[in-house]
């Protein structure tokens, strides 16, 4: 079983990202034969300053290096190091059809919050498309916000391999593990950058404290108990402790003569902790860039080679060849 992720780079990454797509990706490498893409491609869409994207595709090799990623197990690599993901592109274009691509959730999303869209941006299933299929992925791991994406994909998939009685490409199922939970932010919606109320995973330890003082709590006086099912310093918590030590936050809670600063303060050490092992893989890594650069660039030449094998077929199949 072949299983892709891709992964945009889009800045500092925080614990929903870790509970979300990281570990599961982390977790799904021993699956099958793992690929696994930095996005630049996609996040061209926005126009992103060439500085920042740079540096952000960097921040994102080196956490998932840190968080776990076993290259050994995995093919990881830059997107636009495998360019004949742009040649699978305009030739997936030529068999979809404009009213698919209208119907797309989350380009209609952004019309309607005013966003001025651009080719990219409209044509973005396709290129994602061309992304799962020239690796003949089988499992395509996706967020609910991606699911339509990926029908897009199936969709264009048995479109092509209809149109030139090929069964060219393997048609993709998606993965929406059930376990991962709705991580809350510091304010109690769902953790996001765009909400500015994430918690890090890296960075100076006075700011992830900060961060942590932040959450938003009730008015409940120290010396009441409190309801631990309804406060979002427990469901942190909760990501972290041992089933052990989130009964006896629970039971204090309940007891009263517990703040919620005791418990900020607990969610803290435990977080600090927690990711301290990938803290200093991380630092080890961002001492030898050359050496992670270089690792994206060998991978990107395996996939390359896989990526090929599907160019052949295609071409023959559309008359260049």
């Amino acid at each position: 079983m072949r299983i892709l992720t891709g992964i945009q780079p889009s800045g500092t990454p925080h614990i929903g990202n870790y509970f979300g797509a990281i570990r599961t990706t982390v977790d799904l490498q021993s699956k099958g034969e793992s690929f696994l893409f930095i996005a630049d491609y996609h996040a061209l869409t926005t126009s992103p300053e060439p500085a920042k994207l740079r540096g952000n595709i960097m921040t994102l090799a080196l956490d998932y290096l840190a968080c776990g990623l076993d290259t050994e197990k995995t093919i990881f690599f830059r997107q636009s190091d495998v360019p004949q993901v742009c040649e699978l592109t305009w030739y997936l274009n030529c068999v979809t059809s404009v009213g698919l691509l209208e119907r797309a959730h989350s380009y209609k999303d952004k019309i309607a919050h005013n966003f001025v869209p651009n080719n990219g941006l409209f044509s973005y299933p396709v290129l994602m498309a061309a992304d799962i299929l020239i690796y003949q992925s089988n499992l395509v791991p996706v967020g609910k916000d991606q699911k339509q994406h990926l029908e897009i994909a199936r969709d264009i998939a048995i479109r092509f391999n209809t149109l030139y009685n090929e069964n060219i490409f393997t048609i993709p199922e998606g993965y929406i593990p059930d376990a991962v939970a709705v991580v809350p932010g510091t304010d109690g919606q769902k953790m996001s950058k765009s909400y500015n109320n994430t918690i890090p995973i890296f960075g100076a330890e006075k700011a992830i404290r900060k961060a942590v003082m932040n959450i938003v709590t009730d008015c409940t006086p120290m010396e009441e108990p409190k309801d631990p099912d309804k406060c979002n310093v427990v469901a942190l918590y909760k990501l972290l402790a041992t089933p052990a030590e989130l009964e006896q936050m629970k039971e204090n809670y309940r007891a009263g003569n517990y703040g919620y600063g005791h418990a900020k303060q607990a969610l803290f050490e435990r977080l600090w902790s927690f990711f301290e092992p990938m803290r200093k893989r991380r630092a080890e890594l961002a001492e030898n860039l050359d050496f992670v650069r270089d690792l994206l660039k060998r991978n990107a030449e395996k996939a390359a080679v896989e990526a090929e094998k599907t160019l052949k077929k295609v071409r023959l199949a559309v008359g260049i060849d």
